[in-house]
């Protein structure tokens, strides 16, 4: 995973690259207030860390860029992992 941005500081336009492997997409529900809800992506790379949070509506917006060029990823892998009490 790569992010580039930029940030605005008192000398100007800083730009910023860094990235690194993905450890973690976790959802956060809150039945109450459905408006709270989150998915957070958790990255950790040699020199940076960080955690990226997506609204419903992000993730939505970003599905339906996505969803019709899927086949053109090449490699691409699902993994679902289910959890079971024994």
């Amino acid at each position: 995973m790569k992010i580039k941005l930029k940030k605005q500081n008192q000398d100007g336009v800083v730009r910023i690259e860094t990235g690194g492997n993905i450890k973690e997409v976790v959802i956060n529900e809150d039945l109450l207030n459905p408006k709270n809800e989150s998915i957070s992506v958790c990255y950790r790379g040699k020199n940076s860390s960080g955690i990226v949070y997506f609204s419903p509506v992000e993730i939505e917006k970003i599905y339906n860029t996505i969803k019709n060029r899927i086949h053109l990823i090449k490699g691409f892998k699902q993994l679902n992992t289910i959890k079971t009490k024994q």
